[in-house]
């Protein structure tokens, strides 16, 4: 056999027809018309074929925890911290591991194959971080999970926050994490920012704050946060998440701050479902919707990803690991209708998350790893459209979910006897 699998006949985000031959667990080619054979063969049929949907942004510890002990009544951030703190006592081991393993096994169906999550690690058991290094090892032949040291009550604010955050990286937790607009004043939110960096740069970690989630204008962290990066020589090594505050901020001050942001190499990672659901919630009209500036930070080529967050739990009563969610969502909200926006959406949930990430090993080209999805539609644009079904989703080599496709029956006369909600423009 010349490979161990291949791919037939799929139409590529560029537009191109292709077949792909994956060698082990590697890409060994793509070309229009690929000669050999392999022991296993799948026919895209002129099918998306595209890179693995991404994932840069999860609290994976938390997932389908929705309801325990309670709801989230008011639905803000404020009462999911709290919830969370209210579920924190009652978790065990078993949970947890069980919960992201049932998460991870969505993550598969919907071609979802790299997830950052945060671990909180204000709990002093630090159960969760146990559990969550045991489901990254039982998920690795599938998803690249990576885990961030998140203290969720305050690296200051919560007494032990710092210890346990040391604590859970010398486990072997892989990026050091940060709340600071939660602690106890701006300059001790400013402080933990300077100090979490330097943990970083010591050790040699990325970095990924939630920062500035806030309808505060005055939450100002992500100016730190560039600072630090340039000042410990951290570019390209750290995001800034959600950055919610930044909507609500005076104009002249963001058209200072956008360019330090740029120069500085920081990503950025805003969180739409969550984000236009938690933010605002003090406002009667207009009423904020808590996105930040994604057009403008690209207009300025910052690396800007879509993260999904939360699915049922308790800041968030939704979600289905479906990334084409997070993009559609988001692409609304940000207005970015044009194509080539649209398109570009699409990017940002599959190459533009892996490289915030790191994970150079992810993508459509010979050399990279034979991960791949394989979707019901003609083109990105329609896949986020239609957030189409994944007909196929291909793991470093080896098919590891597989769906029919499901066209709809139609009894009407003198009507189609099937819909699929396909468009061809005539």
């Amino acid at each position: 056999m010349d490979f161990d699998l291949i791919v037939r006949g799929g139409t590529l985000p560029d537009g191109r027809i292709a077949d792909i031959g994956i060698s082990g667990e590697t890409i060994a080619a793509i070309e229009p018309k690929l000669q050999g054979s392999a022991r296993t063969e799948v026919d895209a049929g002129g099918n998306l074929v595209s890179p693995p949907f991404v994932d840069p942004h999860f609290h994976m510890d938390a997932t389908l925890s929705y309801g325990i002990p309670r709801i989230n009544a008011s639905g803000t951030l404020l009462e999911g911290i709290a919830l969370w703190g209210e579920l924190k006592p009652l978790l065990t081991h078993e949970a947890v591991r069980d919960r992201a393993l049932a998460y991870c096994d969505w993550a598969v169906s919907m071609g979802l194959l790299a997830i950052r999550t945060h671990v909180d690690v204000c709990d002093d058991r630090l159960l969760a971080v146990e559990a969550l290094l045991d489901v990254k090892k039982t998920i690795a032949p599938y998803i690249d999970l990576q885990l961030v040291a998140f203290p969720q009550d305050g690296f200051y604010r919560s007494p032990k926050a710092r210890e346990n955050t040391i604590r859970a990286l010398d486990m072997g937790v892989d990026i050091v994490g940060g709340i600071p607009h939660f602690e106890r004043s701006m300059a001790d939110g400013t402080r933990s920012v300077t100090e979490l960096c330097e943990i970083a740069a010591k050790r040699g970690l990325m970095v990924d704050l939630h920062c500035d989630e806030t309808d505060d204008p005055l939450s100002r962290h992500i100016e730190q946060l560039a600072y630090e990066t340039q000042r410990l020589g951290l570019q390209g090594r750290v995001a800034g998440s959600h950055l919610t505050s930044m909507h609500s901020m005076d104009n002249y001050y963001v058209s200072k701050l956008l360019p330090l942001i740029a120069e500085a190499g920081v990503s950025a990672i805003p969180n739409p479902l969550i984000n236009i659901m938690l933010q605002g919630r003090h406002d009667t009209f207009p009423k904020r919707r808590g996105l930040t500036r994604v057009k403008e930070m690209l207009a300025l080529s910052i690396r800007v990803g879509w993260g999904q967050d939360c699915v049922l739990d308790p800041w968030y009563s939704l979600g289905t690991a479906d990334m084409l969610d997070v993009a559609f969502m988001g692409l609304h909200v940000a207005q970015m209708s044009s194509p080539a926006d649209m398109a570009r959406c699409f990017d940002m949930v599959t190459n533009v998350n892996a490289a915030i990430m790191g994970l150079e090993h992810l993508g459509l080209a010979v050399g990279k790893r034979g991960s791949l999805v394989i979707l019901d539609a003609g083109n990105p644009i329609e896949a986020l459209r239609l957030r189409a079904e994944r007909i196929c989703v291909i793991a470093r080599g080896k098919v590891v979910a597989e769906r029919t496709r499901q066209d709809t029956r139609l009894s009407i006369p003198g009507r189609p006897p099937l819909v699929n909600r396909r468009h061809k423009a005539t």
